[in-house]
């Protein structure tokens, strides 16, 4: 859940964040997800890549499939950190671009089974 004093604060958020100059989009989750989780991962199969317009503002939202990971996890930057069944991501507060790309990213995961 996303902190108070941050942007969208109290929405539930997935891991991730901005790409940094010279990063490559897989280098760049990998770095957050040690930031955010203190877990070091295997990025995978990009799943999903869509875009949202905030108020003018074009984010790309890129899904990766991380099957594999070292340490666990823990929230060092949120209010609070939960593992939900994908299927009941949709009862929770999410941000807007998360929400509109939720049926989608849903059934790429069920193809996957």
């Amino acid at each position: 859940m996303r902190p108070e004093e941050k942007n969208l604060p109290g929405l539930w958020e997935f891991p991730g964040g901005k790409i940094e100059l010279g990063e490559t989009p897989e280098s760049a989750l990998m770095r957050e997800l040690n930031e955010e989780l203190n877990i070091n991962c295997k990025v995978e199969d990009l799943l999903l890549a869509v875009t949202h317009d905030y108020s003018g503002a074009g984010i790309l939202l890129l899904f990766y499939l991380v099957k594999f990971w070292q340490g666990e996890p823990k929230s060092l930057h949120h209010q609070e950190l939960k593992w939900v069944d994908w299927n009941s991501l949709g009862d929770y507060e999410l941000p807007e671009a998360n929400k509109k790309v939720l049926p989608q990213l849903i059934e790429r995961i069920e193809q996957l089974k």
